[in-house]
């Protein structure tokens, strides 16, 4: 039986500062109300109280922003390459010095487990070091012409100012990646976090100018009316950039509103990512990786498992080990220590995985554990584990984003990639197996555009995240990748 924890966190040096980190719109380096005077209540998804309230942007508090970030682009861009990088690098410091304090407070407004919440903080702050390191090298390039006729020269330059809109499930991570690229390349930036979550925005706002960021270079807004808000942002013919993570549905959206001004586009979007397990996989190694594929974040991650293919010969020990794994995980409060499985985001995403569940129970998959609401306060969903998942089952096609780990049975090769290619989506896929040519092969002909090979953990700042398909546009992080999102070729034909 899964066992609820809903104690109150302790009160200690590490407790988040919630007046702090609520205490205004962040524009040109100030706090300030919403000019309409209007607020957002932000509920914590596990006690479902108001935590805090934070200002709800208009249009003019985001020509404000627009305003800050292009007085600032100038000398931000003009910064020397190792001033930026010293800059970046404080940020990196002052985030692991106050890792626990970030992680409670995600925890408190997301309710992922604390122990999730401090791998998020570690992963968040690693892409303002990873980006100290990478803005000292960007160089361009120089040759000859093939005619011999010129000198050709390539000169990298930062895109200009960036809009840069985040989701609730990562709200330290998602906004880092972005943010620590575009300022290694010299961009100022907008965020727009998500409004159920922008507490930690608002902490780290203030972390990076204490760091030394300069006023305008980053400026944050929440509100609740994005899409006026956005399209008058990115109408400003000084915008050059949008950077997005969410759903898919709201990405063509913006992909559509972007078009009317040719703004550059990178788009992170959503994953129905398949777990292939085959026969002669190490079973402990398949299942430890799809605990971690599975459950990170509950479930609430774009890279999580959620169609899990496992051959004939290794279903049946699967499927048990995975039940009694997930059958024995705590649910509770985030900031609980005992938490592993901590609260959905909302209701409407209680409902909506409890609406999947019983589509596919109702078309023939067998419950092996969990599959029902808890009742009570927050917004609680058990960890499950169905069998015999149909192909049509909605959850198949549709991301379930929540603890719900959905079985299937398959037995060729060739069977299980065309099924897992069977999606408009192509983020993240997952392959256990101890044949390693078979694992490169699969890997090869999967359309994803990252691949775990015997490990359920994917994303890493060193490495290119996105996606293929309806999963995505452009790559955040890597060696050069994330970076050349926020720059600009400038090709010059020379004669010396």
């Amino acid at each position: 039986m899964t066992a609820i924890h809903q104690n109150s966190p302790s009160h200690d040096e590490n407790a988040p500062d919630l007046r702090a980190a609520a205490r205004g719109l962040h524009i040109d380096g100030a706090w300030r109300p919403s000019a309409s005077g209007r607020s957002i209540n932000v509920t914590d998804p596990s006690t479902e109280t108001v935590l805090a309230s934070v200002p709800d942007a208009t249009i003019e508090d985001a020509t404000a922003a627009v305003e800050a970030a292009a007085k600032a682009a100038e000398g931000w861009r003009n910064t020397a390459p190792r001033k930026r990088s010293e800059i970046l690098r404080r940020c990196f410091e002052l985030m692991v010095e106050r890792s626990e304090t970030l992680a409670r407070l995600i925890s408190l407004e997301n309710g992922k487990a604390l122990r999730d919440a401090r791998g998020e903080v570690a992963y968040a702050a690693e892409f303002f070091r990873w980006n100290a390191e990478e803005a000292v090298r960007i160089t361009g390039e120089f040759g000859i012409a093939p005619a011999g006729t010129n000198r050709i020269i390539v000169d990298y330059q930062p895109i200009g100012i960036c809009f840069l809109i985040t989701p609730w499930n990562f709200p330290a991570a998602m906004a880092t990646r972005k943010i620590a690229p575009a300022l290694a390349a010299g961009c100022t930036v907008i965020l727009k976090p998500a409004s159920e979550t922008p507490l930690t925005a608002y902490a780290l706002a203030a972390l990076y100018a204490e760091a030394g960021v300069p006023p305008g270079v980053v400026n944050v807004l929440t509100t609740t009316s994005p899409g006026p808000l956005t399209a008058a942002i990115l109408a400003d013919p000084r915008v050059r950039k949008l950077s997005f993570t969410g759903s898919t549905g709201v990405g063509r959206a913006l992909l559509a509103e972007a078009s009317k001004h040719v703004i550059s586009c990178s788009m992170e979007l959503g994953g129905n990512a398949p777990f292939l397990v085959f026969d002669d996989a190490d079973l402990e190694v398949a299942l430890d990786g799809a605990m971690v594929a599975k459950m990170r974040n509950a479930g609430e991650a774009c890279t999580a498992a959620n169609r899990i293919y496992v051959q004939s010969g290794i279903y049946d020990a699967f499927a048990e080990g995975l039940s009694r794994r997930m059958a024995a995980m705590t649910v509770g409060s985030g900031v609980e220590e005992t938490t592993e499985c901590g609260p959905m985001i909302t209701r409407k995403a209680v409902d909506k995985i409890d609406r999947l569940v019983k589509d596919a129970t109702a078309r023939g998959a067998r419950l092996l554990c969990g599959g029902a609401a808890t009742t009570g306060q927050g917004f609680f969903y058990p960890p499950t584990v169905l069998a015999d998942v149909p192909a049509d089952a909605e959850m198949a096609h549709e991301e379930i984003f929540g603890p719900v780990a959905p079985l299937s049975r398959f037995d060729s090769e060739s069977e299980v990639i065309a099924r897992a290619n069977d999606t408009e989506y192509g983020l993240a896929a997952y392959i256990f197996t101890r044949d390693l040519a078979r694992g490169m092969r699969v890997a090869s002909r999967i359309e994803a555009g990252m691949i775990a090979l015997n490990r359920g953990l994917v994303s890493d700042p060193a490495a290119p995240f996105g996606g293929v398909k309806q999963s995505g546009l452009g790559r955040e992080g890597g060696q050069h990748h994330g970076i050349a999102e926020f720059m600009e070729a400038k090709y010059i034909a020379a004669n010396f």
